[in-house]
């Protein structure tokens, strides 16, 4: 059931009256026993699959109504009911339109005669309605090369479409985007019956999460669109309503707030827990970390108290693993001086110098009007999958300063093998540790809401070719331009995904602290 994200959740539910009702005897046609109208109803041709688009809020366009609706697929408008006073019934009376669709039950209907129709070739419609995947489908996803036809001629590779950025939601579109080309993410999410049963608490609407972002992931795999984009609307509705109206889509936001915000949104979506493996989102991106601690001692504190005081425990540095979903890298201040030619430098650096901070060894300073605290990080456990953002935009009252600075990468085979602690029960539990880059999400333009752009580089498997997507804009691009963007957030894949089993752990849970 959709549920609107604004005037939607404030309607109240009222009786179906029985004109607005799905009952067949709520109209008693004339039927002739020589003419079956349901296998042979003269009105298919008038039919128009160009102006159909089952992306939106299934609302009736007269009521708002989203219970009992039906689309006229002359037209391609949503109306409630067949009765003989319905909205559906005077359309077809009154616009001459006769062949509709219940978003429901997927039944096709001629009015105002009101008998059911019966052919075959309507199926097409329903599959972009509601798209399925059999096992062998998905699993051959990887494997196809071959380019899919839209309505209107257009051909586009099932996976690679474009999202309509509605108004300012291009900070979701590409991280939707990046989310669906995690293998073991859009392979469970392609196949409805792996979530559409969990229970979660009375009212709790996270349900709502997992389902629309199931059926946002089969309509860009779909392989039989009408068109070569998808509306991301019922998603972004979903995420509107369930975040508590944090993240909109009138308002442009950072995708790395939204990323937090989603993955612990969606695990929690489907009844997911503090324990390991408890979802598929722990299972593919949560890693571990030993974080060391200690705090600093005051600056004034005189030299011959320092002694005792790091005797104590409140000064001794303690050790603690923690679980990650993704890890935060900080780049240094760009320089201030100019080139020669009175042209600011913008600096280079390489993704290892960044990864240093989780070398075990490598100290950053956490600073609070009370104290501060040294840390250190050095991992224990790498995901499938390891997602990681880069701090770019420093924020304070005033204003939003972003660094430019350029973070040099190999495409292929990054070693993380130096930023695993150095134990022979650690080596054993990650025996493999190198990775592929699959996405990149850039900003592109001037910091602050509104005034840049989110573009995302992902890579089509079956094709290994790299492909640029802004919104409804598709095109190539080759693996030498993407290391010269203004990286933000990356997705790896651990080049042993397909072969390892999961290693299963025992440990307690915790959430983990923003690195």
């Amino acid at each position: 059931m959709a549920v609107s994200g604004g005037v939607g959740l404030k309607r109240k539910l009222v009786d179906v009256p029985d004109d607005f009702s799905d009952s067949d005897d709520e109209i008693a046609p004339v039927k002739d026993p020589k003419i079956d109208k349901s296998r042979s109803c003269p009105y298919l041709d008038t039919i128009n699959r160009t102006l159909l688009d089952f992306d939106f809020e299934k609302l009736c366009s007269v009521s708002l109504s989203h219970l009992n609706v039906y689309a006229c697929l002359v037209c391609g408008k949503y109306f409630q009911g067949r009765g003989r006073k319905s909205h559906a019934y005077t359309h077809s009376v009154q616009i001459n339109h006769h062949v509709f669709l219940n978003l429901h039950t997927l039944k096709f209907y001629c009015l105002p005669d009101n008998y059911e129709i019966v052919d075959s070739s309507l199926e097409d419609i329903t599959y972009v309605l509601k798209p399925t995947f059999k096992k062998e489908h998905i699993e051959s996803l990887d494997r196809n090369t071959k380019l899919s036809r839209a309505y209107d001629k257009t051909t586009y590779l099932p996976g690679i479409v474009g999202l309509n950025n509605i108004k300012a939601n291009d900070y979701c579109n590409v991280l939707l985007h990046a989310l669906a080309h995690i293998v073991p993410l859009r392979d469970y999410f392609l196949e409805e019956q792996n979530y559409i049963n969990i229970k979660l608490p009375p009212g709790d609407i996270m349900c709502l999460l997992s389902q629309r972002f199931g059926e946002l992931m089969r309509k860009m795999w779909n392989p039989r669109n009408f068109k070569a984009h998808v509306s991301p609307h019922e998603m972004l509705q979903s995420v509107v309503l369930c975040s508590k109206k944090r993240f909109q889509i009138t308002k442009q936001g950072d995708p790395v707030e939204f990323l937090s915000w989603f993955l612990n949104a969606l695990h929690a979506s489907l009844g997911g827990t503090k324990k390991a493996k408890s979802s598929i989102l722990y299972t593919t991106f949560q890693g571990r970390m030993n974080v060391s601690t200690r705090k600093v001692i005051p600056m004034e504190t005189p030299e011959k108290d320092k002694e005792e005081l790091l005797k104590t425990e409140e000064y001794k540095e303690t050790v603690s693993e923690t679980p990650f979903l993704y890890l935060t890298l900080d780049i240094p201040q760009a320089p201030l001086f100019k080139d020669e030619f009175e042209q600011n430098i913008i600096p280079q650096i390489p993704l290892s110098s960044l990864l240093a901070k989780f070398d075990g060894t490598t100290e950053k300073e956490y600073k609070t009007y009370k104290d501060s605290t040294i840390k250190r990080f050095h991992l224990t456990r790498l995901p499938p999958y390891l997602i990681l953002c880069m701090k770019r935009f420093n924020k304070n009252l005033f204003f939003t300063e972003k660094n430019r600075t350029i973070v040099n990468f190999p495409v292929k085979n990054m070693d993380f093998t130096e930023y695993l602690l150095d134990d022979a029960e650690v080596r054993q539990r990650n025996p493999y540790t190198s990775y592929d880059l699959i996405a990149n999400i850039v900003h592109e333009g001037e910091p602050g809401s509104g005034k840049g752009i989110y573009k995302v580089h992902v890579l089509h498997k079956s094709t290994g070719k790299w492909h640029e997507i802004q919104d409804l804009h598709v095109a190539d691009i080759l693996p030498q331009m993407i290391t010269l963007s203004e990286a933000y957030i990356q997705i790896w894949e651990r080049k042993d995904t397909k072969n390892e089993e999961p290693v299963e752990e025992n440990k307690p849970e915790q959430r983990a602290p923003e690195t």
